[in-house]
């Protein structure tokens, strides 16, 4: 600093016992602390966080929330949308028109209560007759078959000048327009083929998914880390040896190895399970291989192995816990890698099979209806999307949180 720019005046003496005001520019704290100090100025991490643990916590409570389950079927509830049309009817009874023109009895709130029996199905004049509180209700669906016909040709403005049917009540037409959008406040995800609540299979699915999470990362963190570590920690040939090892396991598609565990123990979770721990390992031990190379040759690994610490305490206290930022990085990238690999396989049906559900399964059950019934696809392949996202933010997040040179 330049003596010309220095004020005398403005010097003070400080005396020894004189109480002195620090200015802190940041306050002392853990590693962990500052990790999450960090990660929290990271709002698409946080959003991540938040996502999965409230996946996480209607995957294993949703059952408390909901009077069905997942396996149950009722074959006169079968398709129902989350939202539907209630038309009034009597002062006592409202009407919902299913898109196979069924007729079903429902409340004010949109809560189903039961279908109507048919009475009569004339297909050659398309209609159906039922009859509710002693009156003939007649459901004429001719104009279906025009409404598809202008659909196709690309005529949807004049498709949705046309109603799709008509609801006569004693030979006279009723007013549609009287009709009210609401929830479907029984199965709020609507049914599927089989009349099974959509919502508890969807929970279902996500207890799956969320337990295929947990073993990819416990087989990726223990066989991956461990197996990484001995071999960039020997070196040489032990480690020439052990990645050559890696490298034949990696050369095998995870799919036909999925087929051939089907053809011994059968489709199923448990061949989805055993598959994963048998192979996921693989990248994080690669990675495992090159964070050990580096580290070894620094000075307090070798102080470590001057005092007498063994081969175990050095892996254990110095190399593992200096790779553990990349390793925690690696572990959550990787998470949506092995979600959406069961939905795969699952979708393929190599997955679970009936009656437990997966997101997997549930796409391929929709696949059939995705005109008809696109709800079907949509719930399962947007809770796939929301868990591979949220993981994907919050593994970038701790990317930027864990790196050194980020610190401020």
């Amino acid at each position: 600093m330049d003596e010309k720019n220095i004020n005398i005046n403005s010097i003070q003496k400080i005396n020894a016992g004189d109480e002195v005001l620090i200015e802190n520019l940041r306050p002392n704290m853990t590693y962990i602390q500052d990790v999450w100090r960090r990660l929290k100025k990271n709002k698409l991490s946080i959003i991540g966080l938040i996502t999965i643990a409230i996946i996480a916590f209607l995957a294993l409570f949703s059952s408390y929330f909901s009077d069905n389950n997942y396996y149950e079927q009722d074959l006169s509830m079968t398709n129902i949308p989350p939202v539907i049309m209630i038309y009034p009817f009597s002062e006592t009874t409202n009407l919902y028109v299913h898109s196979e023109y069924t007729l079903f009895e429902v409340s004010t709130k949109g809560e189903l209560i039961k279908r109507y029996e048919l009475q009569e199905n004339n297909i050659l004049n398309k209609t159906k007759i039922y009859n509710i509180e002693g009156k003939e209700v007649v459901v004429d669906f001719k104009n279906a078959a025009v409404v598809a016909k202008l659909q196709k040709e690309g005529e949807y403005s004049k498709a949705r000048k046309l109603s799709k049917f008509k609801i006569i009540i004693e030979g006279s037409e009723y007013d549609l327009s009287q009709g009210s959008k609401s929830l479907n406040k029984k199965y709020i995800f609507g049914t599927d083929y089989l009349g099974r609540d959509l919502y508890t299979r969807v929970m279902y699915g996500a207890r799956i998914s969320l337990l295929i999470a947990l073993i990819a990362t416990i087989v990726q963190f223990f066989i991956g880390v461990i197996y990484g570590g001995i071999a960039g920690y020997f070196g040489g040939k032990v480690d020439n040896l052990m990645m050559r090892f890696v490298d034949i396991i990696a050369t095998v598609p995870l799919t036909l190895y999925v087929v051939l565990l089907m053809v011994i123990l059968g489709a199923g979770i448990k061949t989805i399970i055993i598959a994963i721990g048998s192979v996921y390992w693989v990248s994080m031990a690669r990675l495992v291989r090159g964070q050990v190379l580096t580290i070894k040759s620094y000075e307090f690994v070798l102080a470590a192995k001057t005092i007498g610490t063994s081969t175990a305490g050095i892996l254990r206290k110095h190399l593992v816990p200096n790779a553990m930022g990349a390793i925690i990085v690696s572990l959550t990238m990787n998470i949506p890698s092995a979600i959406f690999l069961e939905a795969f396989l699952s979708f393929i049906g190599l997955g679970v099979s009936a009656p437990a559900a997966s997101w997997g399964t549930l796409a391929n059950d929709a696949i059939g209806g995705l005109r008809t019934y696109p709800y079907q696809l949509f719930f399962p392949a947007l809770f796939i999307c929301l868990t591979v996202l949220a993981f994907n933010f919050l593994g970038d997040g701790l990317r930027d949180a864990l790196d050194p040179k980020l610190r401020k």
